[in-house]
């Protein structure tokens, strides 16, 4: 467990991919049992220790988690959650396009073909606007073009970071937290995450994992009101390595 941030009322993770941040009927040791256990001996606590969990990631993902020390951070960091007072920024790796980078500045829709700005050519974020459904005996979401009675609005911004013979490197911001948005959305326009075969990409990963990051994380510490700034370290992967350096 590697241990990016932390102080009195609050700390932050980096969760290895094929970790649970909380438990489930899996049975599996959660990452927040894990967050505890540090505490406790670190800090020689007696008895159990509070432990409050804010926001998750998917088992296969990686990346920037936060939890709460405290019964007030817990407060503050829910309500912040859920006024989008967080910015999480998330890399991807999918496939590389199979033609040139848009034009123009943003767009509502990506082109299907997979085509994204690059950081530095001048070129914004592409814009994903779409309506997801949930099925929860499947564990997954599916996205529409156009509005529907049983979905929920589903946006986030997107551009290419790095591209080689056959992945590229993507930068996600969500503008709304849908469950599995980032995976759906991309899978949508033709661009599933490496080894996420859920969404259709065309093979696993060895540890069952996908490549999706959560980078980093930034917000205004609940208690004392200075700003926070996480960055999560890449999984220890070959293309993440030739993709970032």
């Amino acid at each position: 467990m590697e241990i990016l941030y932390e102080d009195n009322h609050v700390i932050i993770v980096n969760k290895a991919p094929g970790e649970i941040v909380q438990g489930d009927k899996t049975g599996d040791t959660p990452l927040s049992d894990l967050v505890k256990a540090y505490i406790k001996e670190r800090y020689a606590k007696p008895g159990e220790v509070f432990l409050g969990v804010v926001h998750r990631l998917d088992r296969p993902v990686s990346g920037v988690v936060v939890f709460a020390r405290t019964s007030k951070a817990l407060e503050r960091l829910n309500r912040m959650f859920a006024n989008h007072e967080v910015k999480k920024v998330y890399h991807a790796i999918v496939k590389a396009p199979l033609n040139p980078p848009l034009g123009g500045t943003s767009c509502e829709v990506a082109n299907p073909k997979g085509a994204l700005p690059q950081r530095g050519s001048g070129e914004g974020a592409v814009t994903l606007h779409h309506y997801l459904t949930r099925n929860t005996q499947q564990n997954k979401a599916y996205a529409y073009d156009a509005p529907r009675s049983d979905a929920k609005e589903a946006i986030l911004d997107v551009k290419s970071l790095a591209r080689g013979d056959r992945f590229q490197l993507l930068e996600v911001h969500l503008h709304t937290g849908r469950h599995h948005q980032i995976r759906c959305q991309l899978a949508h326009i033709g661009l599933p995450i490496r080894g996420d075969l859920k969404y259709g990409a065309p093979r696993s990963l060895p540890d069952g994992s996908i490549s999706l990051h959560a980078r980093s994380i930034s917000f205004e510490h609940p208690v004392s009101h200075k700003p926070i700034y996480v960055e999560a370290p890449y999984p220890d992967d070959k293309l993440w390595s030739a993709l970032t350096k």
